[in-house]
């Protein structure tokens, strides 16, 4: 088919298609059984790693449906493993502006994308330099409690530790505790400030501080001490309903200029609470019924 006679979206559709075929499934950690014909990824794959519909994707690649949002277009990004330049050009042919330099991105590289994947039954998570949730396992969901509920804009970490109005944000199931919880709330404001020094102009990190500038106490109260840190470690326990307090170690990992922020939780060797943690990552994550996409 010529390109001047090709609908709106068909390149699109087949740009999808084209990096969905050619993704195994090993590398997004799916199982491969022996009767298996295709050798990428299948549309339902595809969907439940995006967070999308298997009828939404169908009618990407079909060209029936042809401005996704920026939220789609990253979650499919992230869940193709594309580079930041095929990112781009995903961004392009969805007739959206590709983020920008010195914005805070949302995108996993492929690489750190296929060092999560051979984690295991390691519970981990990625946020962005905002403390955007943008990625997590089945294990975090289930040792945290499903995430998925939330709505994507409100996933964020230091919403959930600043709430601001009636409606808290909660991105686990489960109550957690921390050693030094005033601590680790000064350490979240004081990561967020740095931040703004390395995302000057990124929208929605100025967003999100002056939500909870003006929303929360608190927080602003932390913001006006100034302090300029990075959040690290902490040691949380999690009141797991089915297998009781879970302590873990939380470590935090960034991946260089980007600023992502690979949270990985784990306990001590041989102890009670490595084998809770194992036993709540065979129980799987509870499904809540008012989940707005499947797990990644």
């Amino acid at each position: 088919m010529d390109i001047m006679t090709m609908t709106p979206g068909a390149g699109l559709g087949a740009m999808i298609r084209t990096w969905r075929n050619r993704l195994p499934p090993s590398a997004a950690a799916l199982p491969v059984g022996p009767a298996r014909r295709a050798v990428g990824l299948r549309r339902e794959e595809l969907a439940e790693l995006a967070g999308v519909s298997v009828d939404y994707v169908v009618r990407l690649e079909q060209g029936r449906a042809t401005t996704p949002s920026t939220q789609v277009v990253a979650s499919l990004a992230r869940a193709l493993q594309l580079s930041t330049a095929e990112r781009d050009h995903l961004y392009r042919l969805a007739r959206l502006v590709p983020p920008v330099d010195g914005a805070i991105s949302d995108h996993i590289p492929p690489g750190v994308h296929r060092v999560l994947t051979r984690l295991g039954d390691v519970a981990v998570a990625v946020f962005a330099a905002d403390w955007q949730l943008i990625w997590w396992n089945r294990s975090w969901a289930a040792l945290f409690g499903d995430p998925s509920s939330v709505p994507p804009q409100l996933r964020n970490f230091a919403r959930e530790r600043f709430p601001v109005g009636a409606g808290p944000v909660r991105l686990g199931l489960w109550p957690v505790t921390e050693l030094d919880r005033e601590a680790t709330d000064a350490a979240v404001v004081s990561d967020l400030r740095r931040a703004t020094g390395r995302f000057p102009h990124d929208t929605r990190l100025a967003e999100l501080i002056r939500v909870l500038s003006t929303g929360n106490q608190r927080f602003a109260a932390l913001w006006a001490n100034g302090t300029v840190a990075a959040h690290r470690e902490d040691h949380k326990t999690i009141e797991h309903p089915s297998v009781g307090p879970v302590t873990v170690d939380c470590d935090v990992l960034t991946d260089g200029d980007s600023e992502l922020k690979i949270v990985v939780m784990t306990a001590v060797p041989g102890s009670a609470d490595e084998t809770k943690l194992q036993l709540a990552a065979i129980a799987g994550p509870r499904v809540t019924t008012n989940s707005s996409h499947t797990l990644r």
